[in-house]
């Protein structure tokens, strides 16, 4: 992509309106722009993170045994009475009539909806064990929306649900989600501490949010700081392996970590008193276990072994996905704006050409486009006529976590200039040097998964 034909409408000045560094820097990088309060359009740069997000979801999703499916944004309130939840669930639920006089409600969660897809077609103990998910927008009118896509009014969300025959197997499913999860958030550069949670809502008793430690976080966490040396990294897990699944979780669980909600002084005090920590965090996931919660007043049940009918038990397990670009923005940043990871970065690798309309320049980062396209990386090349400054500041903004600096001066050496973002260091390479060096970076990341 060049970026002369690319929509990136960048701002200079901090915009009034946002309390928090993602949602200032989403909209001065031209990721995101308000459409109405807490709803916001996703433009090409914001959307490409998006999709990137989208991609590791799926992909360890899958790998789980999951399966990936499609619900639709808006709901029969008949469903919600027959759980109890319609009137129960509060304001935040966006109820609507059609023009039949209908009650209909735009989907905050799917709980219902999954199970009755269930009811219909799953009928006996052999089609089980069973867990579907989709990432779908959902909708919750927040009395006040605030702090961008961290907690917006409409959302894009994983949201997924396990059916089994009995709590054991159903408790296997929850410690296979969290394995899922560890994995997931690592490959997008991201710590999230399993924590002991409120189930809310949903209900249920077995409940764990998954917290990325912020400053900006509206959640109080407390935890023993041993917690944070604890990395799922590059082992293999089987997810049939109910042992090696159980093993994970009591690893990153035994540990004390905590939000305010289910604090416990009296045991927080047993920890040394050098790694008690208390900090903000921001929720990127909860998994639930809840039994038959839903199964039960639905009629969810399936004929057994010994041909008696017996109420499934569920879970569901969700990833807020639009929550999580502004969580990676808060947790990966400096002064001059955005540092992605490169498992989630809209763009490989940046080409700044220092003298736009030299014809060396000018050929040299063209052939540096072709060459990294070739390598199956996606460039971003700046070829617009502007000042040096002015393009180092908007590949700085946009936060690519590789720059590749084209000039007159290095070419007469036979060099160009490669730089991280994260740590700007840079390397003198010749061209060729320069795209093995990334796709050498690029390959060893998409090795190891993260």
């Amino acid at each position: 992509m060049r970026l002369s034909r690319y929509f990136l409408p960048v701002l200079k000045e901090n915009p009034a309106e946002a309390q928090i560094v993602s949602h200032r820097l989403m909209l001065r990088a031209g990721m995101i722009k308000q459409a109405s309060a807490g709803i916001y359009s996703w433009l090409p740069l914001g959307f490409k993170v998006l999709r990137k997000i989208e991609n590791i979801i799926h992909e360890e999703q899958i790998r789980a045994g999951h399966l990936p499916m499609l619900m639709p944004t808006l709901q029969s309130a008949d469903l919600w009475r027959e759980s109890g939840r319609y009137d129960a669930y509060g304001e935040e639920m966006l109820r609507i009539k059609d023009r039949h006089d209908r009650d209909m409600l735009y989907t905050p969660t799917a709980e219902e909806l999954i199970t009755d897809i269930f009811r219909a077609h799953v009928k006996s103990y052999r089609d089980l064990p069973l867990t579907m998910y989709q990432i779908q927008w959902k909708f919750r009118d927040e009395i006040r929306p605030r702090f961008g896509v961290m907690r917006g009014r409409e959302f894009l969300m994983k949201d997924g649900y396990n059916f089994d025959l009995t709590k054991e197997d159903a408790l296997h499913a929850y410690n296979r989600h969290l394995v899922s999860y560890l994995r997931t958030y690592e490959r997008m550069g991201l710590q999230a501490i399993p924590m002991r949670a409120d189930s809310g809502p949903i209900g249920g008793e077995d409940t764990h949010e998954f917290l990325v430690l912020a400053e900006t976080g509206e959640s109080e966490v407390f935890y023993d700081s041993a917690v944070t040396d604890i990395r799922l990294g590059e082992r293999e897990i089987d997810y049939n392996d109910k042992d090696q699944c159980r093993a994970v979780m009591e690893e990153f669980t035994s540990l004390y970590a905590r939000t305010d909600e289910t604090h416990d002084e009296a045991l927080f005090n047993q920890i040394p008193e050098d790694r008690r920590r208390s900090a903000r965090g921001i929720e990127v996931g909860q998994i639930f276990y809840f039994g038959t919660k839903y199964s039960e007043p639905m009629g969810a049940t399936v004929q057994g072994p010994n041909g008696d009918q017996i109420a499934v038990h569920m879970g569901s397990h969700g990833i807020g996905v639009s929550r999580l670009v502004g969580a990676i923005i808060e947790a990966s940043h400096d002064d001059n704006g955005i540092i992605w990871p490169e498992g989630v970065t809209p763009f490989h690798c940046g080409i700044v050409n220092l003298k736009q309309g030299d014809a060396e320049a000018d050929a040299a980062c063209e052939k540096l486009y072709a060459a990294l396209t070739a390598a199956g990386l996606e460039p971003l090349y700046d070829d617009r006529e502007e000042r040096a400054g002015a393009k180092f500041a908007t590949m700085d903004l946009i936060g690519l976590p590789w720059r590749i600096t084209v000039g007159p001066r290095g070419l007469k050496n036979g060099v160009v200039e490669l730089t991280s973002r994260r740590t700007g260091e840079s390397e003198e390479l010749s061209p060729e040097a320069a795209v093995a060096r990334v796709a050498e970076i690029y390959a060893g990341h998409k090795v190891r998964g993260l």
